[in-house]
């Protein structure tokens, strides 16, 4: 009878440390971009960062890396897509936010020299860098990413115009290119996956 008590405790004992472990894990996590499946090392480049120093991917090894790619003059696309990355890094934990790196590289090199990259990118957040370069760098970092970009005429206001991808990647700590995220994936969203990466 007493044995019969202990295994009966014991089992609903193990019930209990179940039902609370799986309490604290809670749902696993649903990434709101697109995680790719067997990551490999994001591209690597140097270019001109926006205090006009050569500056490369790799500088920034042991953080995670959201990745842009926009220009200055652009009307919309860019500014909406840096306030979402903004949003983000103010989502963050606060002991997180010097874990992460957001960077915008330009598709526009000819009007984003240093200057105007560092004035723009401060608009968003300070912590935000740019990088510029010539169009062949420029062009291939593009190329590397899989990304698209092509000027066009504009208006007598503004210009040529340049249509690009309008989409963030996310490079992990280790250098890793593992998910990207479409335009207008709200800043929350991606805040809560860095969270998962870090």
């Amino acid at each position: 009878m007493r044995r019969s008590a202990l295994i009966l405790a014991s089992a609903v004992a193990g019930v209990l440390v179940a039902f609370v472990f799986l309490s604290l894990r809670g749902e696993p996590h649903t990434f709101a971009g697109t995680v790719y499946s067997n990551p490999g090392a994001a591209p690597a480049f140097s270019l001109t960062d926006d205090s006009g120093e050569a500056g490369s991917l790799s500088d920034y090894r042991g953080k995670v890396v959201l990745l842009y790619f926009g220009y200055t003059f652009c009307p919309d696309i860019c500014p909406a897509s840096l306030a979402e990355l903004a949003t983000a890094v103010a989502a963050l934990d606060p002991g997180d936010r010097d874990r992460v790196q957001v960077m915008m590289i330009s598709v526009d090199p000819a009007r984003d020299t240093p200057e105007a990259l560092g004035s723009y990118m401060d608009y968003f957040d300070p912590s935000f860098v740019g990088f510029t370069g010539t169009d062949d760098q420029i062009a291939t970092v593009a190329a590397d990413y899989g990304v698209f970009y092509q000027a066009h005429e504009g208006t007598a206001a503004t210009g040529y115009l340049v249509d690009h991808w309008a989409g963030t990647y996310l490079i992990d700590a280790e250098g890793r290119l593992v998910e990207s995220f479409g335009f207008g994936t709200p800043g929350e969203d991606i805040a809560a996956d860095v969270e998962e990466w870090l």
